[in-house]
């Protein structure tokens, strides 16, 4: 198959309205949320034990939401894979299943895992979708509560999101200044709801995907059934829906700004007043964000990588639906 192409963006910036439209060319599947990248590659290194692998795709609950079987991934799996080439057949197995030449990925968790990505599938376009961090911030702190996993990656105020939006959207556009223009685009949700035939044709274009009408009728094509945050998505395109001008306090624009106010006009938004010098306050906060990371993505590989994840996470599949061994 051809090379992936990643949906990139922050949480609420609308990187499941434009999956749910791409996914609609014929050139392309992709898939809801995967989250299994980065434990798969933390497991998995060097030359892929395929046996070992299948058992770990049995016991994760993306692939089984999608209709596969380890044994659909077994026919795409080589016995000699790397570790990205053993990942890309969960996806092959996808696209496969829905008829499709190539496939792609929507997880706005792997915006902390670009340079993992980079590793993994060296020749992969990505879509970059930003939004206006202050609108993505009322957004995403209006969600109902337990959407989110109550991790230190769940912000509680537009501060703590304007750390997570700022060091996402550089880290993506650094991203994009290694690749360079045939492997990255950026695309800005503002535009793709004021005009998405026109946002459309040119990420088809970008990504060498067949363009159709239909792919900007996608609300009869979305269930929300599991997802009901996602009830946006049932109704047409309209400019505006989050406006932190009206409907973000002073002081958290104030506080907002602070941290990413500078990010925010390299990108051409509008600040609420002249911008100035980082506070020390603004730069404490996001070193503490920077820390946490760290110290998170770390205990979390540890976990990942020792066998105390089998047993928490027993196969989903019966013996019978397994690869048989050999």
């Amino acid at each position: 198959m051809t090379a992936p192409l990643f949906v990139l963006g922050v949480s609420r910036s609308g990187t499941t309205l434009l999956r749910v439209v791409l996914d609609r060319s014929p050139g392309i599947a992709i898939p809801d949320e995967s989250f299994f990248i980065p434990l798969l590659a933390r497991r998995h290194r060097g030359q892929v034990d395929r046996e070992r692998f299948l058992d770990d795709v049995s016991r994760l609950p993306a692939p089984a939401a999608w209709g596969l079987t380890p044994a659909d991934v077994a026919s795409h799996l080589r016995s000699s894979a790397s570790p990205g080439r053993a990942i890309a057949a969960v996806y092959e197995a996808y696209a496969t299943k829905q008829a499709k030449p190539r496939w792609g990925d929507k997880t706005p968790m792997y915006m902390r895992h670009l340079p993992l990505l980079e590793r993994l599938f060296p020749d992969a376009q990505y879509v970059h979708l930003i939004r206006d961090g202050r609108d993505a911030a009322l957004s995403f702190l209006r969600m109902p509560e337990g959407t989110f996993a109550q991790t230190w990656a769940h912000p509680d105020t537009p501060a703590e999101f304007a750390c997570l939006w700022r060091t996402e959207v550089a880290a993506a556009r650094q991203l994009g200044l290694r690749v360079g223009s045939a492997r990255y685009l950026e695309v800005r949700y503002e535009d793709l709801v004021a005009g998405p035939e026109t946002v459309i044709r040119a990420i088809c274009t970008f990504a060498s995907l067949p363009y159709e009408p239909a792919m900007l009728d996608y609300t009869r094509a979305v269930d929300v059934s599991k997802k009901p945050h996602q009830q946006r998505l049932l109704q047409p395109l309209t400019p505006g829906v989050r406006d932190w001008r009206t409907e973000m306090v002073a002081a958290d624009i104030c506080a907002f700004e602070a941290i990413a106010g500078d990010l925010l006009v390299q990108l051409g938004y509008d600040l609420s007043q002249p911008p100035g010098e980082s506070s020390r306050g603004a730069k404490l906060a996001l070193a503490r964000y920077r820390a946490t990371l760290g110290a998170w993505n770390a205990a979390v590989s540890a976990t990942q990588r020792s066998p105390l994840w089998r047993r928490r996470h027993p196969p989903l599949t019966t013996t019978a639906e397994r690869p048989a061994r050999g």
